[in-house]
This record gives C-alpha cells, structure tokens and sequence, in this order.
C-alpha cells in the first residue's frame, strides 16, 4: 500500500510569536525540525489578518526546507497573487472568517461553482496543486470534481470533537461520513486528503483508509511538542499512522 504522507502545520508555532510579539518562536525554524522529523510536508495558513503565519514566513519556509509547502489561503485576489508570486507546491482553498478561533467548516463549493472554478484556474495553471478544503458531504464532493479540482481535504473537525466530548455515536457517525465521503472522492478521481483537529486518538482509522493519501496535523503535534519535543511528536504520529496503514 502507498506510504501515507504527513503535512505538519506550523500555523500555531506563528501564533505564539505573534502573541508575545518578536521573532521567537520561529515557524521557520519548526518547519525545519519538522522536515527532519519526518514530516513530508509543511502547511501553513496565511489568514487576512495575519493572526500567525506572516507574509514574510512563507518565503522563508520555502528557502529553508525542501519538502513541499502546503499554503493554505482564502480565495480572494490578494492570496491569490501572493500564492502566484510565491509558487508553493499546493494551495489548498479554506473558508475564512475573521472573528473563528480556527477554520470552523468547510469551504462552500456547490453554491459557489463558477467563482471558485474561475479562481482556481490561475493557480493550476501555473503548476500549483490545487485543493479544496471541504465537509464530507456528497454534495460538495461532487462540486470540486465538476470544477476540475484535482484534490479534495476532508474536514475531520466533528469527527475528532465528538471524540473528545466522548459522543461516541456522534462521532461514529461523522467517521463513517467520512468514509463514504474519501471513497466518492477517490471514485470520481479526485486526490484525498482529510485534516483537522487528528490526534494520537482519533488518526488511526483515517490512516487506515487506502484511499487517503494525505493528513494535514499542526495543532495536536505543537501542543504535544511541548511535553516531549517536535520530533518525538512527529514520530508519534507517524508510528500511529504506520501502524494503521498496514
């Protein structure tokens, strides 16, 4: 079976800088130690308002690691150009909202065809992997294939809440929408990936999909690196996923 990769986001390395103001904790250096640990590739999330990753931060990941950059963007002209001007590996499409802790659902492709076909032509056109961030919902789905998106992330949100409010059926539930939704996307070709909120708890069944090629984990492997490190957190998480693979 293909080998299941690791996108480590760095959003939350930014927003503790931020918080403190000044140069520490470096994003930049995180991704780095998160290439070393294994990562296969860094995300990061350059939001309107600049609440953590920096303009200046996606340059500087690029220069300083060789995996690939996942940049996370709204799909307004001004990411647009800024993805255009940087050429990072992927872009992958997110609903924005200023006034959410963090991306809270998934993006509106069905209601929102024509503008978001038109706006992702630009990026594909250039060489940049296009994805769209959306809810595991047929409906959605079948909308990013029709706009000729080539990848697809599943928002795995509520699957991991109800996991931690201990909803089980709930989040049974929510996995098994999952499920279905990772193998309508495989069915209509489109690349799956699924992220958001994983952890050493909830990765495994995802992991264990074959159809998933991607997970994009920040907020649980940042948290859990200040207990025991980065690089042991990386590595964590890549056993789990190993492990669920085979």
């Amino acid at each position: 079976m293909e080998k299941l990769r690791l996108g480590v986001n760095i959003d939350h390395v930014a927003t503790l800088r931020n918080a403190r103001g000044g140069a520490t904790p470096d994003p930049v250096r995180a991704a780095m130690l998160a290439e070393q640990a294994g990562a296969d590739g860094i995300t990061a999330h350059l939001r309107e308002d600049r609440r953590h990753i920096r303009d200046a931060d996606i340059g500087a990941i690029m220069e300083a690691t060789s995996i690939p950059l996942n940049f996370e963007m709204a799909a307004t002209d001004e990411m647009q150009a800024i993805a255009l001007s940087h050429m990072p590996h992927a872009a992958c499409i997110v609903p924005e909202k200023r006034e959410e802790r963090t991306t809270e659902g998934g993006l509106e492709v069905a209601g929102d065809q024509n503008r978001l076909g038109h706006f992702i032509g630009p990026l594909a056109d250039a060489g940049i992997r296009v994805s769209l961030f959306i809810a595991a919902d047929p409906a959605q789905i079948e909308a990013a294939a029709r706009i000729g998106a080539p990848v697809i992330e599943i928002h795995s949100g509520a699957y991991t809440d109800f996991d931690s409010e201990g909803d089980v059926a709930a989040r049974d539930a929510e996995l098994a929408r999952i499920v279905e939704g990772v193998k309508l996307g495989h069915d209509l070709g489109l690349e799956v990936h699924v992220g958001h909120g994983l952890n050493y708890d909830t990765v495994a069944p995802i992991a264990a999909l074959p159809e998933v090629r991607e997970l994009n984990i920040g907020h649980f492997l940042m948290g859990e690196a200040f207990f025991v490190g980065l690089d042991a957190a990386i590595a964590g998480m890549r056993a789990r996923m190993d492990a669920a693979r085979a």
